[in-house]
């Protein structure tokens, strides 16, 4: 089995989850057949037929969230196929899908699914593709280590503070408990899938937001952002939580049921409400006619689920790995 450093992997933003496959085309349809279970050991599809080392580029782009990821898997396959260049880009999940569209990658990172006016545009280009479902995420709401007066928030407040035109200003203005001190605001950009997962399940409706906050595409940015301001409060990814718990203070989300922390285990139940979130990656189903991508995604394939547990996502079921390769394996056989 291949062992990562999660120190090392973290150090090049690099972390993995499980994959689940849903074989769509740009109409939404699913692909055939099936074949391999997914789960065998590491590395054991890495090259083509015949085990020969293959050459090309595989392009990668998309969301910040799922970027650690699609690294993490890169880092492993070129030590098995060093002479296939992987290139893992950050743009946000919308810029990613602008990329992917536009035919400018073959896969793309999104930390949330393809939208209707995407997979039209895509139709339009007469771009196919196969849908990957990357295990779950939940989204962590974060404050400074020296806010001592806040524990947990309710969705209502959250909509409340992030709203458009929020009249929120301090912390006061949450709770009259709280202090009169200036709430300074940290999340990701417009173009981020996070974005519009946080935005839909909290405010009600995708990119309704309130525009004054540091806004970045880079969570590690956030994290450093909340981290130097006492003030402050951010949202993102959990695993990034999770790897600087030691800088920042993780809140309880109260969806209607109490406050709940969300972590693998409630993640998993769905007891943290509503900020659990599957995440993807896209393939173009015309990349696949080339060796080095199809050596690239079943690679990604056998080796996810078990590098995600080491950083902090929820990996997919036997079942799915088992419909990934299914899925994968139909799109290959047409």
């Amino acid at each position: 089995m291949i062992t990562t450093n999660k120190g090392k992997v973290w150090g090049l933003l690099c972390l993995a989850i499980g994959v689940s496959l849903i074989g769509v085309g740009c109409n939404g349809n699913s692909d055939g057949p099936a074949a391999k279970q997914a789960g065998s050991e590491p590395g054991a599809e890495a090259s083509a037929e015949g085990g020969e080392r293959l050459e090309g580029n595989v392009k990668i782009d998309g969301s910040s969230t799922v970027y650690p990821v699609s690294e993490a898997v890169a880092e492993e396959f070129r030590a098995v196929q060093p002479k296939i260049r992987v290139t893992v880009g950050v743009s946000g999940t919308g810029g990613g899908m602008k990329k992917f569209i536009a035919g400018e990658v073959d896969i793309c990172d999104a930390s949330r699914a393809m939208k209707e006016k995407e997979a039209n545009a895509c139709k339009e280009q007469g771009i196919e593709f196969i849908e990957l479902s990357v295990a779950f995420d939940g989204l962590a709401v974060i404050v400074n280590p020296k806010n001592d007066w806040c524990d947990c928030l309710t969705v209502g407040q959250l909509k409340e503070l992030w709203r458009p035109e929020s009249g929120v200003k301090q912390w006061k203005d949450l709770d009259p408990k709280w202090p009169a001190k200036d709430i300074k605001l940290y999340g990701p950009g417009t173009d981020s899938g996070t974005f519009d997962y946080f935005t839909e399940a909290i405010v009600g409706e995708s990119k309704a937001s309130r525009a004054d906050y540091t806004a970045s595409e880079d969570d590690n940015v956030l994290v450093t952002g909340v981290s130097e301001d006492a003030d402050a409060l951010g949202y993102f990814g959990y695993a990034y939580y999770d790897e600087n718990k030691d800088k920042l203070k993780l809140l309880a989300v109260d969806g209607g049921k109490g406050c709940v922390k969300p972590s693998l285990e409630t993640v998993r139940n769905n007891s943290y409400e509503p900020l659990s979130r599957p995440l993807f990656i896209y393939v173009r189903k015309s990349a696949l006619e080339r060796p080095e991508v199809v050596a690239f995604v079943k690679f990604y394939m056998e080796n996810a689920a078990a590098l995600s547990k080491d950083v902090g996502y929820v990996p997919v079921s036997e079942e799915v790995q088992k419909k990934n390769m299914e899925t994968l394996n139909g799109a290959l056989s047409k």
